[in-house]
């Protein structure tokens, strides 16, 4: 008698344990995929508590959450022909659970390495100026081709920044020759430009004074007060330019 009742009270003992063992809890970001006797079931279980019965059922879980992944520094070699190492960074997300199960056998590390061949073909095609001047342009070019490529793995490529950019030491010399060879170019056109704006005022103050001839005789006292508040032990007496100018003409007139 006591074991007929211990049998059945085993039996109950090992069903309830199988049933709470088969008892799993997704989170609100996560997705199970369940593989029934080796075939998918069509829609992902999902969040909260869900049944697994092994070994019947097989399940893998899939996160939902955006992920980053950081792409290591690849060297890259422009269309200019300069070599640089540049790294980046994806953003991705997981759209169709049963196609990042089904379709590649680790979309993460896979991911990551199409970051890395992609990141080397799509910036070998621009030259260094569109690298370093162009970057968010680039940005949205490389994160168009990877998520044109992952789409059929249920994956989602948000963004891609490139994060560095390395030079060699030699180019970045020639790069700081070429700004500052740069800079004198403005420089010098600042300057003429300044030459040039101030020759227009002086030809327009030259031809005021040619209609108002008193006015070089104010300038003149002008420049005395000026120059007597520098140099009070100096004496300057002004000489009108006319005196030479009839000066010249009288010794003209001589030599004839």
């Amino acid at each position: 008698m006591e074991q007929l009742i211990t049998f059945p009270l085993m039996l109950v003992i090992v069903i309830v344990t199988y049933l709470l063992n088969s008892i799993k809890i997704l989170s609100e970001y996560e997705r199970g995929v369940i593989f029934r006797l080796g075939r998918v079931l069509p829609v992902p279980k999902g969040p909260g508590i869900i049944l697994v019965f092994k070994p019947i059922d097989r399940m893998v879980r899939i996160s939902l959450r955006l992920e980053s992944l950081e792409v290591p520094p690849q060297d890259v070699v422009t269309k200019d022909n300069v070599t640089v190492k540049v790294n980046a960074v994806i953003f991705f997300r997981v759209m169709d659970p049963n196609k990042a199960v089904l379709e590649v056998t680790n979309f993460l590390n896979t991911t990551s390495l199409l970051a890395q061949t992609t990141l080397r073909s799509v910036l070998g095609e621009v030259e260094l100026d569109e690298l370093l001047g162009q970057r968010e342009k680039l940005n949205i070019r490389l994160q168009g081709t990877l998520d044109q490529d992952t789409g059929p793995w249920g994956v989602k490529v948000a963004k891609v920044e490139v994060k560095q950019v390395d030079l060699p030491e030699q180019m970045i010399r020639a790069i700081a020759r070429q700004a500052e060879a740069e800079r004198e170019r403005r420089a010098k056109i600042i300057h003429a430009e300044g030459e040039m704006q101030a020759a227009v005022k002086l030809a327009g103050a030259a031809e005021l004074i040619q209609k108002q001839p008193a006015a070089i005789q104010l300038r003149y006292l002008q420049t005395l007060v000026e120059i007597g508040a520098e140099k009070n032990t100096t004496v300057v007496f002004p000489l009108p330019i006319d005196i030479f100018t009839s000066l010249g003409k009288f010794l003209d007139k001589a030599s004839s």
